[in-house]
């Protein structure tokens, strides 16, 4: 396994400065171009595309990408299922060594990749290399994983003389596997490892806002060895995708990041269309809380609670988007967390210096305005932000400041809702049982967040808090910064249909079924 490659460790690295510029350069030079759907074999075209532009400057336009029609999604199902008496028979140390050379491609593609992502998602240099490592570490310990499981065959007890007893488990079949914007390598290439290493076939569809990540994982897998019809690569409409792929019987299971509508919808859908169960894997975003007493280290809390909430510009289901401080210390947090969010670089994601880029699209941005206006209609105060950035060379952008606003009522919905823009919400407690109790005070329960000195109180908050993901002081992210192998990235409640995360020991398991297998021999 690598070292942990993060923001923070990577801050610190001088070398991949010239490498990343340098793959900026050679990204410009490929843009512009048209890019097909991927079925079986076939390259294919439809008869209608969209066009992707980049959220630093909507004037540079990435590429040309079909918008996918129904009968592709029936084809790309169909090529799968064909793909899948192959693939899912082949022994699974050949699919092992297969993601190994998939792993090595990514490595000597990083900074590229990373140029990409830095590209169509607006993410910083850090944030998008610290993503192509964390795909990279992921196939690693997943294929470690595997090989320590022995392809998960397990030999039983015996109970019957002569019986010889074995728990095997197989792949379904065919996988779709739908990924968002904001992580538009390492989420979809989790899904998919998790399906395809298993011997599962795939048909992935990335967010439209990013589909480059998607496209460098469908070559590379490929490259690596995994045969065509066993991964394809689809574009466009949601809805037309959706509406075929949850009636469609050749779909054994779907994989799911994204919105909670979406996925629930997904969820009822798939779970009432189909002629019997089968598995959907969903994470579907969260409302993060942070927890400081005053046992705190305060200056460890307001830099952990900024990188958490104001990286990528809060566009991560982990990111922090509400902080209770307990009253002691409430003053002298805010005005440290106010002092520590204005010295925040703001631009062009591109530059070295930059820490928060561009939001996603115009959809973002009108989200933000009326999050904001809505806070301040029901008595929020704006202590630093409110505002998108529309001059000089943020013009052409999706550029807003990061925000920090107290006041609002407990129940009003921006402390209920997942925004997925950079706003933090501030309020006060005077007990740890009240913080908590806030804390779990939603449908959602992804990641949570404590700063205390105190060992009882971080053993206490440990046992009460009701998400999946937990941290203790944690300066490099309050909240953020899961990684393969070490933090398992599971959503409890709203936040996750498995209670298994990625990143886990039990994350492939989604992905097989278990057969009894049992010989006499007399």
């Amino acid at each position: 396994m690598s070292q942990k490659v993060t923001y923070v460790t990577l801050l610190a690295d001088e070398k991949i400065h010239p490498e990343y510029e340098k793959a900026l350069k050679s990204v410009e030079a490929e843009f512009g171009k048209t890019y097909p759907l991927y079925i079986g074999k076939d390259e294919v075209l439809s008869d209608e595309t969209f066009v992707k532009t980049s959220p630093i400057d909507r004037r540079i336009v990435m590429g040309y990408f079909q918008k996918a029609k129904r009968e592709h999604v029936v084809k790309a199902i169909e090529e799968a299922k064909n793909a899948f008496e192959y693939w899912g028979n082949l022994d699974y140390k050949k699919r092992i060594e297969i993601f190994k050379k998939v792993a090595e491609l990514l490595e000597e593609n990083r900074f590229k990749i990373a140029a990409y992502i830095t590209y169509e998602a607006g993410k910083n240099r850090l944030e998008a290399l610290a993503e192509v490592y964390e795909a990279i570490d992921a196939i690693k310990y997943y294929c470690k994983v595997y090989e320590e499981n022995e392809g998960y065959v397990k030999r039983m007890n015996t109970v019957v003389p002569g019986e010889i007893c074995y728990s095997v488990a197989k792949p379904y079949g065919v996988w779709v596997v739908i990924s968002p914007f904001n992580f538009p390598l390492m989420l979809s290439s989790g899904m998919c490892l998790g399906a395809l290493l298993t011997g599962n076939t795939v048909v992935m569809k990335p967010a439209s806002d990013t589909p480059f990540g998607v496209l460098w994982l469908y070559r590379l897998y490929r490259e690596a060895g995994v045969p065509a019809g066993a991964i394809n690569y689809l574009t466009g409409p949601g809805n037309v995708f959706e509406d075929e792929i949850v009636t469609n019987k050749d779909v054994a299971g779907i994989a799911f990041t994204g919105s909670r509508e979406v996925g629930m919808r997904l969820y009822r859908r798939f779970t009432s269309s189909q002629p019997y169960p089968k598995p959907i894997v969903l994470e579907t975003g969260s409302k993060n809380p942070v927890i400081v007493t005053k046992n705190a280290s305060i200056d460890k809390a307001v830099e952990g609670t900024v990188r958490s909430a104001f990286g990528f510009s809060n566009q991560k289901c982990s990111a922090a988007s509400r902080v209770y401080v307990q009253r002691e210390v409430a003053q002298v947090f805010v005005d440290k967390l106010v002092e520590r969010t204005k010295k925040i670089i703001i631009g062009d994601p591109r530059k070295r210096e930059t820490f928060t880029g561009p939001i996603i699209n115009k959809n973002a941005v009108d989200k933000y305005i009326k999050y904001i206006n809505d806070a301040i209609k029901n008595g929020g105060k704006i202590l630093v932000g409110g505002n998108v950035i529309e001059k000089d060379e943020f013009k052409y952008g999706y550029y807003v400041e990061p925000t920090i606003i107290t006041g609002l009522p407990r129940n009003h919905y921006l402390f209920k809702e997942e925004l997925f823009v950079p706003i933090l919400l501030v309020d006060t407690f005077d007990t740890l049982d009240e913080a908590i109790k806030l804390a779990n005070d939603t449908e959602y329960g992804l990641t949570a967040g404590i700063f205390s000195e105190d060992e009882n109180e971080i053993r206490y908050f440990f046992s009460k808090i009701q998400f999946g993901v937990v941290y203790a002081n944690r300066r490099g992210g309050a909240t953020t910064g899961a990684w393969p192998g070490s933090q398992t990235f599971v959503g409890w409640k709203a936040s996750g249909a498995t209670g298994k995360g990625v990143g886990g020991p039990y994350y492939l398991l989604l992905y097989l079924r278990e057969q009894a297998q049992t010989i006499v021999k007399e």
